[in-house]
């Protein structure tokens, strides 16, 4: 496995980050608990999740499953750099008391407790903001952070789906403080969504965050989308969220032309989908959220791959990024 510096931290991550949301929801313990087996064997050692991870069988499972992983002790807590969120709404119904989410300072506090308590660990590595808090002021928000961090109890803080504006806000407030500020922005980030490359990874870069991109194969869309749902007869559950997607007539022209490519080469669709985004600047490593073994290990072949310009430039044509910013906003 390669290894890489978490954005301008001295934090080595691997170029993989195994996520989590499946466990509980769709993988059972057991099953989870083989994934995370295996990624410690492949070399993989930053696991991300969220404290909202586990619906619609409870928010919080999927930290608890991976809580009774490092019971079984054997140094699965040591080897693992483990990323957690916060931000999301944590009541059990559907009449929340007020500060049962966002981000105020007794949110983040109570938060980080019960994450600590179902991780069963005495710390969080990464602490993220799962969304932006548009309402509670960065001053307080790095307040809270400042005095968990003092306190051992998270180490570094990222965020997700926070625009470049956002990023740069947060990072100038902790800058004010004399704080760390964002070490890391999780977004929504492949092929067939660009978006990212305008504002959010040039501001990242700027600030020195890693970029640890999400929905790395769109939903499903990047991973043979076509092939499955012909092998699958038109069934959801074979395509994935990809289908609605699929409706376009353009957009599975685009797929059509990419899952050619693919084959021309030799390659899989969806190993090629993970390697493209380890190519692209500031990128630490995307997220792989495996339901099944096989679908984990599909995900490591992918660190290994290489793909040549030719391929690159090829990909560029069926996937045209938005260009460099400010540049390209011009007429």
């Amino acid at each position: 496995m390669e290894y890489t510096q978490l954005g301008r931290t001295g934090l080595k991550v691997s170029r993989l980050v195994l996520g989590t949301m499946n466990f509980g929801p769709r993988t059972d313990e057991a099953d989870s608990h083989g994934i995370m087996d295996a990624a410690l064997e492949a070399g993989v050692n930053y696991f991300d999740t969220a404290n909202v991870y586990g619906r619609p069988v409870y928010k919080g499972r999927t930290e608890e499953i991976i809580g009774s992983w490092f019971a079984q002790g054997g140094g699965r807590r040591e080897k693992t750099v483990l990323a957690t969120k916060v931000y999301g709404d944590m009541s059990a119904d559907d009449a929340p008391w007020p500060n049962e989410g966002l981000l105020s300072a007794l949110h983040i506090r109570r938060a980080v407790e019960d994450s600590l308590r179902r991780l069963r660990t005495d710390h969080i590595d990464v602490y993220q903001f799962h969304h932006v808090d548009r309402n509670t002021p960065w001053e307080e928000i790095w307040q809270a952070v400042d005095v968990l961090v003092q306190q051992g109890k998270i180490l570094y803080a990222g965020s997700s789906n926070f625009a470049g504006w956002h990023i740069a806000r947060a990072n100038e407030a902790a800058a004010r403080r004399g704080s760390l500020g964002l070490v890391s922005e999780q977004c929504l980030y492949n092929l067939a969504a660009r978006d990212a490359e305008m504002e959010v990874i040039p501001a990242a870069q700027h600030y020195g965050l890693g970029v640890i991109p999400w929905s790395p194969l769109q939903g499903g869309l990047l991973g043979g989308a076509l092939r499955k749902e012909r092998e699958g007869g038109g069934d959801r559950s074979a395509v994935g969220r990809s289908a609605d997607a699929l409706k376009s007539s353009d957009e599975r022209a685009r797929v059509q032309a990419y899952e050619d490519l693919c084959d021309k080469f030799g390659l899989d669709p969806g190993e090629v989908g993970l390697a493209w985004l380890l190519t692209r600047p500031g990128v630490t490593g995307p997220i792989v959220g495996p339901r099944l073994r096989e679908q984990f290990d599909s995900a490591v072949r992918a660190v290994s791959l290489d793909l040549s310009e030719e391929f690159l430039a090829a990909l560029d044509e069926i996937f045209p990024g938005p260009g460099a910013s400010p540049e390209s906003f011009a007429w």
